[in-house]
């Protein structure tokens, strides 16, 4: 199907012509004014350095000490989703409901910390991408060696 003869008008689609294509060039910012606002640098692409923005818009500004308190609490806290992982034990004839909300709260909780490590690693730093990665490693690892150890004992009284 031949396309010669055809008027597609002033539209330029690729942006070679005169006129700018979609770049946005003379559009007003959205969100209303944004003279008054501080400019946050968001990285798109994984990169190294204390420079990083995680979680929240001042934290933790550039500084190292603050830098390595966010990689050691996105440690921690993916450890501690691994760790919640296991269901904790209901004793024997506690009601239903009980056992059931003690499980959904301990269930929220993990929840809520594994979206902060996935909004943490949102961040693009490789620093906060290995604490996380490490503390996800080492939860599995101790829940692993529990169960292990668990299933061992076990099977020793047999």
């Amino acid at each position: 199907m031949s396309h010669e003869g055809h008027n597609h008008g002033d539209m330029d689609i690729m942006g070679g012509g005169d006129k700018p294509a979609m770049s946005g060039g003379n559009m007003p910012p959205m969100g209303g004014d944004l003279r008054n606002t501080t400019e946050v640098m968001m990285h798109s692409s994984l990169y190294w350095g204390k420079d990083a923005v995680i979680l929240f818009s001042d934290w933790p500004k550039q500084n190292l000490g603050m830098y390595m308190l966010a990689f050691f609490l996105i440690f921690l806290i993916a450890l501690a989703t691994e760790v919640l992982s296991v269901s904790p034990t209901v004793k024997t004839g506690t009601s239903p409901i009980k056992a059931g909300a003690i499980q959904a709260s301990v269930y929220a909780i993990r929840i809520g910390f594994a979206y902060l490590v996935m909004l943490s690693v949102m961040s693009f730093n490789i620093g906060i991408f290995i604490a996380a990665v490490a503390g996800h490693s080492l939860g599995f690892f101790l829940v692993k060696a529990r169960s292990h150890a668990q299933t061992n004992q076990a099977a020793s009284k047999v």
